[in-house]
């Protein structure tokens, strides 16, 4: 149910909300009976002397500034056609992009109800809180604050440079995240029961600021969907940046990339980007450690135990999470055909072993290459990382696989399907463009409240991990527990090497001309979709 057909009368003859912030005053509008604030800058806007720099403050203002609509969304390149049938990313021209937006139940203080904090994901170069999806009235009809997040992208946000910070898009997180300590009793919420989510890449910097020493005691507890805490490799972000700034023909310094024209900006890193997919790897932007803010992999401080002590974490994935990278591209076709030459490129990709794929055909003897390589990705990448994370954390993790097939041909349980369910807003038109018609509202229900139980309490429903590794399954008929669904799996990497192997296609030092070339032309096959 939506929060239009809950109470839609609710609340429409009351005079707007007025709150005040600690840089000013800001007044909300009624919505069915929620009071939303859309476009509260948390920050100043990240540009001219301020561009590649960390977050500062912004500047305070007078009289009650209006927060009626959301505000401008980070610089982004838009997704391809082939992306674009399933995912929705509203552009909103402006400077004034380190903003969020509040829906509350209960503006003011004393109310004291627990808050989310949620963090898009779209592969840190795309996304923002302005997706229609991510409606959080629907948590806050449920007696959650929601808080949704805008941070800078792409070069902007995780370009890597000689004469700049790293990682200003997870320090703008950090910024936002402590806004939200400072000035969210005034709407309703408590201090002291933040919960921090995300999916995809705001999965992955959620954990990677749940690691670190600067949060320590603002995060009560933590959701991560389809993403693990993870940082990059420097040379892939590096690459990356020099990639651009050949195609620019400028040095790879940040006082060289502020000259350049923002639009320009963004078209040369769609193109130094456009060869690069979760699944074929290849340079990209990411988190780095940088000794200050991430001084170390986030997710062995986690596994040690000395970060984020006594957070409770629920952890999820999608059952068919590649699905959402190969089908769009038409790649899924195109890896069947490449066989045993794909699967040495997952392995590359994945630092695997032989001992794996063979591993996989055993365990999915009637399933093509490209499930092959999805699910050994998927699991390298997503599965793997949070199974180490829950064993670490026993007793304070939850798990959950979202099996609930989309109604679309051919993407299954796939990457992001879940967000609608999640947000319960199944109903939508952009919800629609990934999962099809007939979502199942009672799966909405039961996923939905999971979060907003977990937030409220802790304990989203079902048996904490333990030595039985239960899992709730989300899919067709009633939510159920399995007990080690994927266990078989992730036992195929407890005795595959991890040293990380060079990209076959990005290292001429790779062995293997024939597996090179193959995965070039698997990238420029899905790059030439992406445009």
């Amino acid at each position: 149910m939506t929060a239009d057909q809950a109470n839609p009368a609710a609340g429409t003859d009351r005079a707007d909300p007025v709150v005040r912030t600690p840089y000013g005053a800001v007044r909300g509008r009624y919505e069915h009976g929620i009071a939303v604030f859309r476009g509260i800058p948390y920050a100043a806007p990240p540009f001219g002397p301020r561009r590649f720099r960390p977050p500062e403050p912004p500047e305070p203002w007078y009289g009650v500034r209006d927060a009626g609509a959301f505000g401008p969304t980070a610089p982004k390149p838009p997704y391809s056609e082939a992306f674009a049938q399933y995912l929705s990313d509203p552009e909103i021209p402006g400077d004034d992009c380190l903003n969020i937006n509040v829906w509350t139940p209960d503006p003011g203080h004393g109310a004291r109800l627990p808050v989310l904090v949620w963090l898009h994901g779209g592969a840190l170069t795309r996304g923002s809180s302005a997706v229609p999806v991510y409606n959080g009235a629907t948590f806050a009809r449920d007696g959650v604050v929601c808080v949704s997040v805008n941070y800078r992208l792409g070069v902007e946000g995780y370009g890597l440079f000689p004469d700049a910070p790293p990682n200003p898009g997870l320090r703008d997180q950090l910024a936002a995240l402590c806004w939200v300590h400072d000035a969210i009793a005034a709407f309703g919420g408590d201090p002291d029961r933040i919960t921090l989510c995300g999916q995809s890449a705001g999965a992955i910097s959620a954990g990677v600021l749940l690691a670190a020493p600067h949060t320590r005691g603002l995060i009560r507890r933590a959701v991560l969907q389809s993403g693990p805490p993870e940082v990059s490799e420097r040379d892939k972000v590096r690459r990356m940046v020099r990639r651009m700034a050949t195609r620019l023909k400028i040095p790879a310094t940040a006082a060289a990339f502020a000259a350049v024209d923002r639009d320009l900006l963004l078209r040369a890193q769609a193109e130094a980007g456009r060869l690069s997919s979760p699944v074929l790897g290849g340079p990209q932007f990411g988190i780095v450690v940088d000794g200050d803010l991430v001084p170390r992999d986030p997710l062995k401080a986690l596994i040690d135990g000395d970060a984020a002590p006594g957070v409770e974490l629920l952890l999820g994935w999608t059952r068919d999470e590649y699905r959402l990278w190969l089908v769009p591209g038409g790649l899924l076709e195109r890896v069947d055909r490449l066989g045993p030459v794909a699967l040495a490129g997952a392995m590359a990709r994945c630092h695997a072993g032989h001992e794996v794929p063979r591993g996989y055909r055993t365990l999915h003897p009637d399933a093509g290459t490209a499930e092959i390589v999805g699910q050994m990705v998927t699991d390298h990448l997503l599965r793997v990382p949070l199974h180490r994370l829950a064993d670490a954390r026993p007793g304070t993790s939850y798990l959950y696989e979202f099996a609930w097939p989309s109604r679309l041909p051919g993407l299954g349980a796939c990457h992001a399907l879940e967000l609608g369910f999640v947000f319960d807003s199944g109903d939508i038109p952009e919800s629609k463009k990934l999962a099809g018609e007939g979502a199942p509202q009672e799966l909405c229900d039961a996923m939905h409240g999971a979060w907003v139980r977990f937030a409220t309490t802790g304990n989203p429903g079902w048996q904490a991990w333990d030595a039985s590794h239960p899992v709730r399954i989300f899919g067709d008929g009633e939510p159920h527990i399995a007990y080690g669904p994927r266990d078989a799996a992730c036992t195929l990497w407890q005795t595959s090497p991890t040293t990380p192997s060079p990209d076959p296609a990005d290292d001429i030092r790779a062995p293997g001309a024939e597996l090179a070339a193959a995965v070039r032309r698997l990238r420029r096959s899905a790059g030439s979709r992406r445009r």
